[in-house]
């Protein structure tokens, strides 16, 4: 597949590199000649230095014969006219943009990007994203991270073992006669550096950022299995007022009602733009950093506090401090990846990263076939995928024992209509399935694969 890319930062780079290791053509474009010399360096793509909405640009960069356009720049605009002149001159297919601004994502104008005006196929917020994110977390405390899959029906999470959970030091394989009523696959787990995609003889210790898939029904008592009891939150602090976090209270208000809001803010005009904004939200005007200010917003009684201010240092000393003073749970906004095994050692109970969170909300767009949904795990070191099995898929109607697996694939659950199905040896995969896979990224082609092509032309 041809993919032209605009925008050479954290987002475009990181999908350029997921796209050129599976064997796509990708061009990059950004005006920025030390991004296009470090992109022409480590990754096999076509770096191009120019402005990224500029026919002639496009035209260098292959655009002519792309079937896809992502466009990742930091101007809303600039992103905005690539698609159309990708459109109207070159007649790219599928053209994706990164918006921010929240005027150009009212509702409202959602006829600005229909074929006859701006035709943009999809477009994607960060910050609408990143806040739809951290409101899942509220909903499942203890969760990690959480993706829901299969319509609502499957629930993958991620949780950190800690000295109390029932299953440390105990092998995967006997958690089906620990458990046997619980739909629950463990498909990942992250300790320190090391990212494993475990075996039944895998055991699991304390520290570990375990990741697993369970219906939907059973998502209480999965977390119950890990040790997290945790009741439901009722007083949230949310610690900033940009984007992500007026976004997040707006969320959080409309629809869980039974949530109190209260938000700290050091600009006195984002203050008040909150306190506009947010009906029933409590805005408090003040360094989230000063222990008045927290003892003001009552933070020692607050279920959960969110940390989304623009430094990464300074959302998690604001985690700690609110831990400090009794807080149960702290989540945290962090850019930098590398800041995420020091934040969870200090105590930190979630990360969210946005550029993550932004490259697997497009990745899920770029799979096409028979993927439904495509989660980007980690920096990428696997992926969850959601995948819909054909009546002349190769991995249908027999056993999976018998089924020629790539390595490092794990089959976590199958959703049959109504029913979810825990795949065992002499389990087999129908037609019209939906099946949820872990893979290490460089197998993903494969999977698809066994989805898509006849038995006979294996």
């Amino acid at each position: 597949m041809k993919v032209v890319i605009c925008g050479a930062g954290q987002v475009g780079s990181a999908i350029a590199a997921y796209l050129s290791e599976e064997g796509n053509n990708v061009s990059l474009i950004d005006q920025d000649p030390a991004l296009i010399a470090e992109v022409n360096e480590n990754l096999d793509v076509t770096g191009i230095v120019g402005h990224a909405s500029n026919p002639d640009v496009l035209k260098q960069a292959g655009t002519a014969d792309a079937e896809m356009l992502i466009a990742a720049t930091y101007a809303d605009e600039v992103n905005m006219v690539a698609c159309q002149v990708a459109h109207s001159l070159f007649k790219v297919p599928m053209k994706i943009a990164r918006v921010r601004d929240h005027s150009y994502l009212n509702p409202h104008w959602a006829a600005l990007y229909s074929r006859d005006h701006m035709p943009i196929d999809v477009v994607i917020s960060p910050e609408l994203e990143v806040a739809k994110s951290i409101a899942n977390r509220i909903r499942v405390p203890g969760a990690f991270n959480i993706i829901p899959m299969a319509d609502g029906m499957v629930q993958m999470l991620s949780v950190i073992c800690k000295p109390n959970c029932p299953l440390v030091n105990t092998p995967l394989k006997h958690l089906t006669s620990l458990f046997p009523d619980l739909t629950l696959e463990i498909v990942a787990i992250v300790r320190g550096h090391e990212r494993i995609i475990p075996t039944q003889e895998d055991e699991l210790v304390t520290g570990d950022e375990v990741y697993f898939v369970t219906s939907t029904e059973h998502l209480s008592r999965a977390m119950s299995a890990f040790g997290y009891d945790d009741q439901q939150t009722r007083r949230v602090l949310i610690v900033g007022a940009g984007k992500i976090g007026t976004r997040l209270a707006q969320d959080i208000f409309g629809t869980m009602k039974d949530i109190s809001v209260r938000m700290i803010e050091a600009d006195i005009v984002k203050a008040r733009q909150a306190s506009e904004a947010l009906t029933g939200v409590t805005v408090v005007h003040g360094d989230g950093l000063n222990k008045e200010i927290l003892e003001e917003v009552s933070v020692g009684t607050t279920e959960a506090v969110i940390a989304v201010m623009n430094h990464d240092e300074s959302n998690i000393l604001v985690s700690m401090l609110a831990k400090q003073h009794g807080c149960e749970r702290a989540i945290t906004l962090i850019n930098n990846h590398s800041f995420t095994p020091l934040v969870t050692s200090l105590g930190v109970d979630a990360v969210v990263n946005p550029r993550a969170i932004t490259v697997s909300t497009i990745l899920q767009h770029v799979r096409r076939g028979r993927i439904k949904a495509a989660h980007s795990l980690r920096d990428g070191f696997a992926e969850i995928l959601e995948m819909e099995a054909l009546d002349t898929s190769a991995i249908v109607n027999t056993p999976l024992k018998e089924i020629k697996k790539p390595p490092n694939m794990i089959i976590g659950l199958i959703v049959r209509g109504e029913k979810i199905v825990t795949p065992k040896p002499n389990t087999v995969i129908k037609p019209d399935d939906r099946v949820i896979i872990l893979a290490a990224h460089d197998q993903v082609k494969k999977v698809e694969q066994m989805f898509s092509v006849r038995p006979e032309y294996f």
